[in-house]
């Protein structure tokens, strides 16, 4: 009897293993067992997303390496709620109920971006705004406008300053407008609706597409997340500008442009 446990429990294992293989393959996650609430939050707002992945140490090439690290980086977890505007960017819903964002779409669109972004950003101009209330947003932010010589908006932002001229913070070269949460940004994303300038978003599962000109489907909670969405974000924006003839002659790494704040939750361990 304990010999034909032990020979089911070799058979699962081995099951396990292929089963993380076609996950790694097709950008799919899945656990056996369910989470906890600290392991929840290290999914969606987290510092370490390794609680239950493991990854291929081996990178064949190029693309590989960016899937892994995109995988890594938990760009692809989404949360629990879904709207009709996020439908199209899901590639399929975990055992637990998040969501997983197609990293296809992912990929695509932040190139999208880069390309548009690479026709306004000019060094010391005001024509690139970039803004994030969010806590783990702020230093991706800061660190991206300071490569490219954007202007950052960490700080509560001012009603009017894209729509009334006569007030002292009014930017009046705004051209484009870049957010990490139409939730938390939603002050500055319906004064650019107003005053009619672009909008490219990082877009979860749980936001809608009111006033966004160009969503880029990422998890943009999670602070590796936020700071891998800005570093390749910036990285291909050099790219496109010439700055850069391959994506090796970045000289800023990825710690760069993450937050180093630690969740309140793990300070009081």
């Amino acid at each position: 009897m304990a010999r034909k446990k032990k020979k089911t429990e070799e058979t699962h294992t081995k099951i396990d293993q292929d089963d993380e293989e076609d996950f790694i393959e097709d950008f799919e996650i899945d656990f056996e067992e369910d989470l906890d609430l600290e392991e929840e939050l290290d999914l969606l707002d987290t510092d370490d997303l390794s609680a239950g992945i493991e990854t291929k140490e081996e990178l064949i090439d190029k693309d590989e390496e960016r899937k892994q690290l995109y995988l890594s980086c938990g760009i692809h977890i989404g949360t629990k709620l879904l709207t009709g505007d996020a439908r199209r960017f899901i590639y399929r819903q975990t055992n637990y109920g998040l969501y997983v964002i197609d990293l296809t779409q992912t990929d695509e669109r932040l190139q999208i971006a880069a390309k548009f972004l690479s026709k306004y950003v000019e060094e010391g101009s005001d024509r690139v705004i970039v803004t994030s209330v969010r806590r783990y947003g702020k230093e991706p932010v800061r660190k991206f406008c300071q490569v490219l010589g954007c202007r950052a908006i960490t700080t509560r932002f001012i009603p009017g300053s894209l729509t009334n001229p006569i007030i002292d913070t009014y930017i009046k070269d705004a051209s484009v407008v870049v957010i990490v949460d139409p939730h938390a940004d939603k002050v500055v994303l319906r004064e650019a609706k107003l005053a009619r300038i672009p909008v490219i978003s990082l877009f979860d599962t749980d936001d809608t597409l009111e006033g966004i000109d160009l969503a880029i489907p990422a998890n943009n909670r999670g602070k590796k997340a936020l700071g891998l969405a800005f570093w390749l974000l910036a990285r291909q924006i050099m790219l496109e500008l010439g700055k850069i003839s391959s994506e090796d002659e970045f000289p800023y790494t990825l710690e760069e442009f993450t937050s180093k704040i630690v969740p309140m939750y793990r300070q009081e361990q």
